[in-house]
């Protein structure tokens, strides 16, 4: 039975490394007038940094897409997910950037509740036909380390996922305008991060 529990923990962990690297996951090519929505809290929003500093504005010209910038800051994961509908119908974007779960743990919302309303928003987009990325949002602790259920998610759903770079920029102080928030910097490198995501998944 240990031996079991080995195995499947084994390829549980190298599903959600391959998730994490993009290997697994491919997207269909954005057309050159594609719309492509971010989603999310003050991360997206671009809290710390000018409107054109933020991350979705970077993105937009580095993919030559236009990109929503749909981030409310102070937002938990349960106002995200009542929030999307009407944002898939206003933009119908043929992308989602998905960042979302930041302030669930800086207010000890719980991870349960977290990776519950990211899988709902993840298939509402899915049923709309948008294609998903997802970027994993650090929880409290040492590591600054987002928690495994969004690698397991993109695994899951065979989506693009970025697991690394918000703890990076968190980590240091010259990527971040705070304790919470990226500056200009930080966001420029979301952004390229992303971007390489969608060049590596095919969109781009």
């Amino acid at each position: 039975m240990r031996v079991m529990r080995t195995l499947r923990a084994l390829l549980v962990a190298g599903a959600a490394l391959a998730a994490a690297c993009g290997d697994a996951a491919k997207l269909a090519p954005l057309a050159p007038d594609a719309v492509v929505l971010a989603f999310g809290d003050s991360i997206t929003y671009g809290t710390g940094a000018g409107e054109t500093e933020s991350y979705p504005a970077q993105l937009e010209a580095l993919i030559g897409r236009t990109v929503v910038r749909a981030g409310v800051p102070g937002e938990v994961s349960v106002q995200a997910l009542a929030r999307l509908p009407a944002a898939l119908e206003e933009h119908r974007p043929q992308l989602l950037v998905l960042c979302i779960g930041g302030n669930d743990f800086l207010r000890n919302l719980g991870k349960g509740q977290v990776e519950t309303n990211v899988r709902r928003m993840i298939a509402l987009a899915r049923e709309r036909g948008a294609g998903v990325v997802l970027i994993g949002t650090p929880e409290k602790g040492l590591l600054i380390s987002p928690p495994g259920f969004y690698a397991d998610l993109a695994s899951e759903f065979r989506i693009p996922y970025e697991g690394k770079v918000i703890g990076e920029i968190l980590r240091n102080s010259e990527l971040k305008s705070d304790p919470i928030h990226p500056n200009a910097r930080g966001y420029r490198l979301i952004a390229e991060r992303v971007a390489a995501l969608l060049k590596k998944s095919g969109a781009l």
